[in-house]
């Protein structure tokens, strides 16, 4: 690579700037790009002074990733910022997931510097008290890329071995449930009364904390930009502070001057008859103390009652836990661009594929998108296509949705359609993009109102670009060419997509970077929207 550039995956803690480092001060201003997710590039836009700043939406992690590689193998420097700290639920993973992708080395690739951040559970533990004193873990009830019941075996072995936990992404708008079974969880191993605190946006303005308990937690407000702390057997309420002991009372006496084990004493094995013989690997029990509420006894599995068989026979059955990465394979059928009917055959065909362990959604595209656990996405695609239906790729690319053209009757332009689709279909881009297309002058499919309008008129086309789809304030889209003879219709749309693809910023919709720009090729900007005020949206579009 030339011009090589550089990556800062930068966590800069809290929020505030008394708990940034220096080292992430410097690299937001060193950088020529920050990008990041809009409520965190926020909080910090006051310390950049970079020449383009990238924001995004909450789940649009992976282009963030992408943008930034992006930029820094053109030879610019780009911090990707997160809050807490970029390797705790951060970028940073992402980040070398993504130039991993591309072959990415350490000696000869972009330079990557991933800055340390202080993370949720540190900063929240310091204005709770010091509820983190003994050992600790941190789990995101966020089951957006983990399954849940992997989330729930976590929660649990946590519960039954005592750990003090942060939940991070504890709640959002949709996902009411998680911080309640929990919570349940937690209940069959420790008491109603164990210290629970809440943190909201710690050391922000906004910020918010909450004493209570166990048992009392979810009668207060809990969201995504609150971490929940839980305390373990051992921890206790003082003066409006969560204290964890962190097990000094075994070695000496807290409340007295002098103790009675000077530190050299302490260490030896009399005097810890608790810790782990270092000759002969075992440990003397009774010293846990770890009172727990009698949990439900589970019912031992066939495997479960064959290892302890074994075990009372003399053998040590070796288990190792590894949780198995599944694959799922995501992808979008159609029975065809100008086709909407779907046979018996091809929808007994999609019901063995999903089967019981995938999903099937029905789209207002007139596509169904297909999730299935498999090792094989090469059969499935095969064997669907083979049935007649077209397979695409789902997510932030191009999709050409026609009309049924009149069920077919109005065939002149099919072909130009399906030109289109086989060219330009499932290409990449910042923002999944729609191209409709109108068989006939009736436009009576709406094409008008996709990022991409085309109507087949007079046996030449129209041209649309710019729609605003959903929302309040939607708008049709901004006609810009009217006779285009069908030679020049393709070109002309491959030269519009990708100026779009090279200059849009991640997860910018069409429109969006149209009104951002204010041309596209020889098009000049024009406001398509709805010129009676409307109160925005709480997203801010």
């Amino acid at each position: 690579m030339l011009n090589k550039g550089k990556i800062f995956v930068v966590g800069f803690g809290p929020g505030d700037y008394e708990h940034i480092t220096k080292r992430a001060v410097d690299a937001l201003k060193q950088s020529d790009y920050i990008i990041g997710y809009k409520t965190y590039v926020e909080l910090i836009e006051h310390l950049v002074t970079a020449k383009s700043i990238v924001s995004t939406g909450m789940t649009e992690e992976v282009s963030r990733a992408q943008e930034a590689v992006r930029q820094a193998e053109a030879g610019h420097i780009v911090s990707v910022i997160s809050s807490g700290d970029a390797g705790v639920y951060g970028m940073a993973g992402l980040v070398y997931e993504v130039l991993i992708e591309l072959g990415w080395t350490e000696k000869d690739g972009i330079a990557v510097e991933v800055v340390p951040g202080i993370s949720a559970i540190n900063s929240c533990a310091s204005l709770l008290g010091a509820p983190v004193m003994h050992d600790a873990c941190t789990i995101s009830l966020s089951d957006h890329l983990t399954p849940w019941t992997v989330i729930e075996k976590r929660i649990e072995a946590a519960a039954m071995a005592d750990f003090v936990v942060a939940f991070y992404n504890p709640k959002s708008g949709r996902r009411t449930r998680q911080i309640v079974e929990a919570q349940r969880i937690l209940l069959k191993y420790r008491s109603p009364a164990t210290p629970v605190g809440l943190v909201k946006s710690a050391y922000r303005e906004s910020q918010n904390i909450v004493l209570t308990t166990l048992a009392e937690m979810l009668e207060h407000d809990i969201g995504m930009l609150t971490t929940v702390v839980v305390g373990n057997s051992s921890t206790f309420f003082y003066d409006n502070k969560i204290i964890t002991p962190r097990g000094y009372q075994r070695k000496y006496t807290l409340g007295e001057d002098v103790q009675p084990l000077k530190p050299h004493q302490r260490l030896r094995k009399e005097n810890e008859p608790w810790a782990l013989d270092q000759q002969t690997g075992e440990a003397q029990t009774g010293f846990e103390k770890i009172t727990v509420a009698a949990p439900e006894k589970p019912k031992k599995s066939t495997l479960e009652m064959a290892q302890m068989a074994l075990k009372l026979a003399g053998g040590e059955p070796s288990v190792l836990v590894q949780q198995k990465v599944e694959s799922i394979f995501e992808f979008a059928v159609s029975p065809g661009v100008a086709n909407k009917m779907l046979t018996p055959q091809q929808m007994m065909l999609l019901a063995e594929i999903v089967g019981e362990q995938g999903t099937l959604e029905y789209t207002p595209e007139h596509r169904m998108l297909v999730k299935v656990p498999t090792e094989q996405p090469n059969e499935l695609v095969a064997r669907l296509r083979e049935a007649g239906l077209l397979v695409l790729p789902i997510g932030d690319v191009l999709n050409v949705k026609a009309c049924d053209f009149c069920y077919g009757e109005k065939a002149e332009s099919i072909p130009y359609a399906e030109e289109i689709a086989q060219t330009l279909g499932g290409m990449k881009l910042p923002k999944e993009l729609h191209v409709g297309f109108n068989g006939c002058g009736m436009a009576c499919y709406r094409a008008v109102f996709d990022d991409i309008g085309i109507v087949y008129r007079k046996k030449k086309f129209d041209l649309f670009i710019g729609a605003k789809p959903v929302g309040r304030t939607a708008h049709a889209a901004q006609p810009v060419a009217e006779g285009l003879e069908p030679e020049e219709l393709l070109p002309l749309l491959t030269k519009i997509i990708e100026e779009y693809k090279q200059h849009a910023h991640p997860n910018e919709r069409l429109f969006k970077y149209f009104k951002r720009v204010k041309k596209i090729l020889h098009y000049t900007y024009h406001d398509m929207s709805c010129k009676i005020e409307v109160e925005p949206a709480p997203c801010g579009d």
